[in-house]
């Protein structure tokens, strides 16, 4: 019989994962695939410095084309649990949606996928071609022992899928709307400038680095990095802090600094961001020490038409609307399997994920699960 994907929600949701505690949902998960005779393999990852991680990879079949699910089953804290309407663990149906953190984001997405499985399965017995699903409780974290090292072990193991699908809700408002086909990328920076701390009566006395650091971020203000691409939007940079650690009026501060981040597209790399933003820094003619990191790189997951329009169509055909092609919102771990194969994102409505009551709908539960299910049937059978 198929999996019924609203009651795999609920179960899911009932073990509290926040990240990066697993709290049994990897189980659940791996409980509901290997009667459809996929294999599961727990993987474990620690980098030094930070919590274990559990991961499964489960696959069935080992020959033809390889479709790849990724998704998560780690949660962000529910806050003050007192604030929701519902207990958020607890995974109650009302008025037709279905409450409890991680819901939405995105326990409903990989429900939907097994139940998807489980239906396109019972249809094709002879199926001979390969599904697997790479489930991660490291994606709300830091995202160092999840996916990316799962992906490693998929590419030496010969793992790797030809295509990918990721579960991540991306639609605003309603079903349909949205269908992520890359992401931009995340640059950060720490501009320090070094002064001399004294009295603010007698400035001569002292090297006040404030005026040189707002000369610096005035041309920081003033830079435009380009017009965005046909997917993209234009790169923006925000100056997210700016900080002297100083309580008192009368005090010229020894330091001055400031935290600028950049959503850049993929005109630009880590290092030609990099490069271009130092030279930015420089025009003021002001010495500065900065310190910058890349956590996402830019990518263009959807650059394989024949994907992209196969999985659109499936979501027009259950919605009745063509999806726009996006490329917004945070990082994703599509950016780790960006590199190995042709990737797109689609998953629930996400107007509620991270909140106190966060909800799914049941009829989106069941929506998305068909338009899987259509996927499925497109890539291996060509079936409309």
């Amino acid at each position: 019989m198929p999996i019924d994907p609203v009651i795999l929600t609920q179960d899911l949701v009932r073990c509290p994962s926040i990240t990066p505690a697993d709290a049994g949902a990897l189980e659940v998960m791996s409980t509901a695939l290997r009667p459809m005779g996929f294999h599961a393999e727990h993987l474990r990852f620690q980098e030094e410095g930070t919590d274990a991680v559990d991961n499964v990879f489960a696959r069935r079949g080992t020959t033809g084309r390889h479709l790849c699910y990724l998704g998560h089953t780690d949660v962000v804290p529910v806050g003050r649990e007192s604030d929701w309407t519902y207990p958020p663990f607890a995974a109650e149906i009302h008025d037709g949606k279905l409450y409890g953190r991680g819901t939405a984001d995105m326990k409903a997405g990989n429900a939907a996928f097994v139940a998807a499985v489980s239906r396109f399965l019972s249809r094709h017995a002879d199926f001979e071609e390969s599904i697997s699903l790479l489930i991660t409780g490291d994606e709300e974290a830091l995202a160092v022992n999840g996916t990316v090292k799962v992906i490693e072990w998929m590419q030496q193991n010969g793992q790797l899928p030809n295509v990918a699908l990721v579960g991540e809700p991306g639609n605003p408002e309603r079903l349909g709307q949205v269908m992520r086909v890359g992401r931009r990328g995340s640059w950060n920076a720490k501009i320090v400038i070094e002064g001399k701390q004294g009295h603010s009566a007698y400035p001569e006395r002292a090297d006040n680095p404030i005026p040189k650091l707002i000369q610096i971020l005035q041309h920081v203000l003033a830079e435009k990095l380009d017009d965005g691409t046909d997917y993209f939007p234009p790169s923006h940079i925000v100056i997210s802090s700016v900080d002297v650690g100083n309580p008192a009026s009368n005090v010229i501060p020894a330091r001055a600094e400031a935290l600028i981040n950049i959503r850049f597209n993929d005109i630009w790399t880590d290092e030609t961001i990099d490069s271009h933003m130092r030279e930015v820094f420089s025009r003021a003619g002001i010495p500065f020490h900065a310190h910058s990191w890349c956590n996402a790189k830019s990518f263009m997951g959807g650059h394989d038409e024949i994907w992209r329009e196969l999985v659109a169509d499936a979501v027009e055909h259950v919605s009745g609307t063509r999806p726009a092609f996006d490329t917004g919102g945070g990082t994703s771990d599509a950016r780790f399997i960006a590199p190995f194969c042709p990737v797109v994102e689609y998953g629930p409505v996400n107007a509620t994920i991270h909140q106190v009551d966060e909800f799914c709908s049941v009829a989106d539960i069941e929506a998305l699960t068909r338009t899987y299910d259509m996927v499925l049937e497109k890539y291996f059978y060509g079936n409309p």
